[in-house]
């Protein structure tokens, strides 16, 4: 097993990655405080896991009380509504300010019980329970949490860290390879912003990722954690570096958007939204044409879409860009890949017409 540290002074929390980690119960009882528990998980994954965890909290005779909700499964569903689903459970249960809730699935369970832990009683403890690439290197680890609102991705939330995250990498051979190959744009993105060895790494090792060679995929996801928890402890609220994780986010969260929530995978927007965002820096000069080429070969050799979805406009990207979270009093700020890979910015200060470039190359595929 290997542990990653999230540094965060008193609100540390450590990340557990490795192999049968779901049925060692002792890893995730040190970090329940209280004895009441609260899973929440969805209909795809509660039957192959639910029932697992369930038994590693409750082995050894700890006297945990562990209730369940299970959500329906999938992006369309991120919304208040459904959250609503985790508060009744835990109002029905009488669920006290010591209880934990645990956030046993993908990206959308993590972001939405974080959220749910976050509000009910005004906080109580939340662990992540990631089983999904995307959720294993992204969204499980550095608290944003939150649900879709029709205008926007991710609109509503709220900081909150958890006490623990545990990988299992385990639980990935039930992924479907669509969802392992959405993940698998998040590790890339590492590598593009702030790793280049880890993304030459990508590039000698695909192969095996796409096999789910355990050890591969537990050391992609370790080094991806490592410079999740770096950045996260140097900028926890996205003030300023952390935005730079957002490389084709906010082009991918317009497709996402366009589409119709859950019709495109996250990972499969943001691959897509990757090659804009390279294509743009190219444009502006920023990278050398190797550095563009390098990263859509990646990202398709990993069997991610490098073009938006037929039919969209310039106007459907302009939008959506213009409700995202990095529009500041108007402006529209950018992660851009700028100088040698592994190097990025977070900026508003631009050419325009680069932007314009790109959208009108884009839609034109």
């Amino acid at each position: 097993m290997k542990t990653v540290e999230v540094p965060l002074g008193d609100r540390s929390y450590p990340i557990y990655i490795g192999q049968g980690l779901l049925d060692q119960g002792e890893l995730l009882q040190r970090h329940v405080p209280g004895k009441r528990v609260l899973i929440v998980t969805n209909e795809t994954v509660a039957p192959l896991y639910l029932e697992r965890c369930r038994a590693a909290l409750t082995s050894g005779g700890s006297g945990l009380q562990v209730e369940a909700v299970i959500l329906p499964d999938g992006e369309q569903y991120k919304s208040l509504d459904v959250l609503q689903k985790v508060w009744d459970k835990a109002l029905e249960s009488r669920l006290d300010r010591n209880s934990t809730f645990i956030a046993l699935g993908g990206g959308v369970i993590g972001d939405m019980t974080g959220f749910a832990a976050a509000a009910y009683q005004r906080g109580v403890h939340f662990i992540q329970v990631p089983t999904t690439v995307m959720a294993m290197v992204d969204s499980s680890v550095g608290g944003k949490t939150g649900v879709n609102h029709p205008l926007g991705k991710n609109m509503i939330g709220a900081f909150y860290q958890p006490k623990v995250v545990l990988v299992d990498v385990d639980t990935l051979n039930s992924l479907p390879d669509r969802e392992l190959a959405s993940g698998i744009s998040e590790i890339i993105k590492y590598g593009l912003i702030r790793d280049p060895a880890l993304f030459e790494w990508l590039e000698a090792n695909m192969e095996r990722l796409l096999a789910r060679d355990a050890e591969a995929m537990s050391y992609a996801i370790e080094r991806s954690c490592i410079n999740k928890a770096e950045v996260v402890s140097a900028d926890e609220r996205e003030g300023g570096v952390r935005a730079t994780l957002n490389l084709g986010h906010t082009f991918g969260h317009a497709m996402e958007a366009s589409q119709g929530y859950g019709v495109w995978l996250h990972g499969e927007a943001v691959a897509a939204g990757t090659v804009m965002a390279a294509d743009m820096s190219l444009r502006l000069g920023w990278i050398e044409p190797s550095v563009a080429s390098r990263a859509t070969d990646l990202l398709k050799r990993a069997k991610l879409p490098t073009e938006p979805p037929k039919g969209m406009t310039q106007d459907d990207f302009r939008s959506f860009m213009a409700v995202d979270k990095k529009v500041l009093d108007g402006d529209l700020r950018l992660i851009l890949l700028r100088g040698p890979l592994g190097n990025c910015v977070f900026t508003g200060n631009y050419d325009p017409a680069a932007l314009d470039a790109t959208l009108d190359n884009a839609v034109l595929c």
